[in-house]
């Protein structure tokens, strides 16, 4: 049987949105189609036993559709290989597998998406993985957090997800390095038009292809992309490689198409959701009923500096705290319209999120819960003046569950 190493990419000096567009998605070379076809297809012919076609075999080790997308993620990320899996869950299941030994330790950033959380935690846990939940913003305390000769991961999502808490990338790079372990993150809220964390010294980066790579709500998929990094006698690309072909959690080729088709456009849609983002972030900070906006481009903002040294831009998530507490925030999150009420984010439609129970409902209870007055939005790219007038809805709904809850 075959076994790929997954899709790599070697260096290209063409710019992002060039690369967004030709990487991996070269014109059909038998009908000249300009779009690469959907090989959907579950097995391949073979020229004689064993002797693949152009290295096919069967979709599960690899498949043209799959590889494509592959290539292309893999060079805007500046990568070495890249994987692409059925959910961001499962890429991220897959590299934990791939690299992790019963009793290693994870150095977590204590802000991020709850499902990593509940991954690591209710499932990797019961394998003997353990992990000790840090400030992403402090350096010492990650520093403080490794366990030496245990510690085979630092994993870090920035900016993190809801609080949007802004990630010293270089830092947390030393810091893996000094102890042996691979740093790895979640590039999903960033994506790579915004910040490449491999060329910051980053091991391994995880995205959900689903939010804006695959930018529509329309596709569900994740990815992992890899340095050319050896751990543990083995180069990172022939770990997760293996893992992805004997592990099956693959992406389908329908949804490859999907995501590869997104991808063209990350950076004329992400240059729409930051300034979107930007200009509702400041709007808000005018507004009485909403205590704390969390935005990184906005100056008030502690990661603002840091920011501006890893990124080209601040992002599409703007988190909001209300003074009237989680009365007011749930009201607010269930009275607009062009925000629509759901999890997920990074498409082209905005979406209004109470994450405390929508997408963090499995750290409830423990120190890790989001505040209750908070609520994420994911602005989209409509026309700004019509999603803040919307979320004028949502702050009238707020005023009116905060007179109640004063004379309750």
């Amino acid at each position: 049987m075959s076994n790929p190493v997954g899709t790599s990419h070697s260096s290209n000096t063409h710019s992002f949105n060039t690369l967004a567009i030709h990487a991996g998605q070269a014109p059909d070379p038998l009908t000249g189609a300009v779009i690469p076809p959907i090989y959907q297809t579950s097995t391949f012919v073979q020229d004689g036993i064993n002797v693949l076609r152009n290295g096919h075999e069967y979709s599960r080790g690899s498949n043209p559709t799959r590889g494509g997308f592959e290539t292309q993620l893999t060079a805007l990320e500046a990568g070495h290989a890249g994987f692409a899996f059925a959910s961001g869950i499962a890429a991220e299941d897959a590299l934990l597998r791939a690299v992790l030994e019963p009793g290693d330790h994870i150095v977590l950033g204590a802000d991020g998406y709850g499902g990593t959380n509940r991954l690591i935690n209710r499932l990797h846990g019961k394998w003997g993985i353990t992990n000790t939940p840090v400030d992403i913003t402090d350096l010492a305390a990650v520093a403080g957090a490794v366990q030496p000769g245990v510690t085979a991961l630092l994993w870090v999502e920035t900016p993190s997800n809801p609080l949007l808490g802004i990630a010293d990338l270089a830092g947390w790079a030393r810091i893996a390095r000094d102890a042996g372990a691979l740093l790895v993150v979640d590039n999903t809220f960033a994506t790579p038009f915004l910040q490449q964390p491999i060329t910051l010294g980053a091991d391994v980066v995880v995205h959900s292809t689903t939010k804006y790579i695959g930018g529509h709500s329309d596709v569900l998929g994740g990815a992992v992309i890899v340095a050319e990094r050896i751990f543990r006698g083995q180069s990172l690309a022939e770990a997760v490689g293996f893992q992805q072909f004997a592990g099956g959690a693959v992406a389908g080729p329908q949804d490859c198409f999907l995501a590869a088709r997104g991808l063209k456009t990350l950076g004329l849609r992400m240059e729409r959701h930051c300034s979107n983002a930007a200009r509702i972030a400041e709007w808000l900070t005018t507004r009485e009923e909403v205590s704390t906006v969390l935005y990184p481009g906005l100056e008030s903002h502690p990661g603002h500096e840091l920011a501006k040294t890893q990124s080209r831009g601040f992002g599409g998530i703007v988190s909001l705290q209300f003074a009237g507490g989680e009365a007011t925030a749930r009201a607010f999150a269930e009275s607009t319209k062009l925000f629509a009420l759901s999890v997920s984010l990074g498409g082209v439609e905005s979406l209004v999120c109470y994450s405390s129970e929508m997408t963090h409902a499995s750290v409830i209870g423990t120190p890790l819960a989001v505040p209750k007055n908070l609520v994420r939005l994911s602005v989209g790219v409509e026309q700004v003046e019509d999603l803040i007038a919307d979320l004028e809805l949502g702050l009238a709904a707020a005023r009116r569950a905060s007179l109640v809850a004063a004379t309750a």
